[in-house]
Formats: C-alpha cells, structure tokens, sequence
C-alpha cells in the first residue's frame, strides 16, 4: 500500500489527503482484509446460502396458498423481498464482526493503520454483500422454473440498490457496536428489537395493504420498505419509476445517515 511522503496515520482519519482522493483505494483494502476469511473458510459461505433457500421453501408455498394467485406471479412479488431481508440480515452482523474484533485486539491495530474510517464502514458492510450477489443469484435460479422472470439490468441495479443501502445500515450496526463494546449482549437486544419491526413493517414477506392503518402509516415512514418496493419494480424489469427513484433515495439517506453516524462514533472511541 503506497500513500503520499507527508502523510502521517494521525493525520489519515479523513477521506481524502491534498492532491490525491483514497477513499478507494482504502475500501478496496477492507474489503479485501474482510473478506479473506471467507476464502480461506467457503464453508461458512456456504452454509449462509441455506437461510434463504429456507424461507423460499417453507415461506413460498404458504404465500402461494394463501394468495390464490399463479405461482410465478407470487414469487415475483415474494424473491425480491427475500433478497433485501438477506441483506438486511448481513448488514446487520457488521456490528458482530465488530465485537469480537475488539474481544482480540484486532479492532485497535486496524484503527492504528493508515486508513480512512469511512474505508472501514464501508468496506465492512461491502463484504457483507458479496455472499449476498451469490445468494440473490442461486434464489433466482431457483425460482425460474416456478414460472419466475428477472430483468437482467433491473438485477444488477437492484444490487447496486441494495449495497448502498447496505452501507448505510451497516454503519448503523457499526456503531451500537462499539456504543456496546463492554455491554456485548447489549447489541443483540438492540439487533433484534430493531431487525424485525423493520422487516415486517416493510413488506417484504407478507402485504401490507389490508393490514390496519397505524400498520401502514408505520411502514410509509421505514425507509426499507421503499427499497422493498423498489427491488420489485426492478426486477419486473420496471427501471424509471416513482418506485425505484424512492427507494434510491432511501438508500442513500440511510448510507448518509449511517456513515455520518458512524465516523463520529470512530472518532469518539
């Protein structure tokens, strides 16, 4: 890793040193540290593409029963939740890395090294969406022959979508870790009484529409539940809509939001 003569690791807390942007080149080193253990372990990889198949197998029919409807048409409506609940699940298990990294130390000599703390939220919470591109991928294949069908731009925007969001919501996850370093159950109260409100009050596995209307009026303020919406549009191949602009700019205040959150908390730990 090669930086600039008069930069110090004091004086790289920032994104950027004059005359040269490393913000890049730092997230892409993260990454790459991040996700070394899941090359050297693919078990573990492995074993994470069970959960979604899971609620595929078990949740889908259900829905198809229940909604009376063709099942193709159900699984159009139904995968592209699965695939922001996957995401919203390995966002969220940012702040567990983060833990255990600080129980061994690691956590300290990352702060120490010549990296912007932007680089480190960001990169932390990209590795999360590796696993998840393979797992949207296998879920996709999967449902093709229910009589499901994917925009092939609508895919590839939707992960995009779902790694900005995904940034976001890991700095979040970031944060109440380290507010909870010497508190470690902590964390796991705040993680599930946090995850589930957000997932069933977006939608993404079972309709809102005639639910009651605190229900509603609740899911009309979660920001995941644009990106539900929007996920849907886009695999349905319907690229410029209200939809997809909406759950664009719900994912970038949440990725705002987080990263802004999240670098002060850095700062003050």
């Amino acid at each position: 890793m090669t930086y600039v003569t008069d930069t110090t690791p004091s004086q790289r807390s920032f994104d950027t040193v004059p005359g040269r942007t490393i913000l890049v080149v730092d997230i892409w080193n993260v990454l790459a540290r991040e996700l070394r253990p899941v090359w050297r372990d693919p078990f573990s990889a492995l074993f994470s593409l069970v959960q979604p198949l899971v609620f595929l197998g078990l949740f889908g029919p259900l829905l198809v029963a229940s909604s009376g409807l063709p099942a193709g048409e159900t699984l159009q409506w139904f995968v592209p939740g699965i695939l922001v609940m996957v995401a919203l699940f390995g966002t969220a298990s940012t702040g567990a890395n983060l833990l255990a990294e600080m129980q061994t130390g690691s956590h300290e000599r990352t702060l120490v090294a010549p990296l912007s703390r932007g680089a480190l939220l960001i990169g932390r919470a990209l590795k999360e969406v590796v696993p998840l591109t393979v797992q949207g991928l296998l879920i996709c294949l999967v449902s093709l022959p229910f009589g499901f069908t994917v925009s092939g731009p609508g895919l590839l925007i939707g992960f995009i979508l779902l790694a900005i969001f995904g940034i976001g919501f890991g700095a979040l996850s970031y944060t109440v870790a380290l507010g909870c370093r010497n508190r470690d159950w902590m964390f796991w109260v705040i993680h599930q009484t946090v995850i589930f409100p957000l997932m069933i009050l977006s939608g993404m596995l079972l309709p809102l529409e005639n639910g009651p209307t605190w229900m509603q009026v609740v899911a009309s303020v979660n920001p995941l539940s644009y990106v539900v919406q929007a996920e849907r549009a886009l695999f349905a191949g319907d690229l410029a809509t209200a939809a997809v602009a909406g759950g664009f700019v719900a994912a970038i205040i949440t990725a705002a939001l987080g990263l802004w959150v999240g670098i002060r908390a850095m700062r003050r730990a």
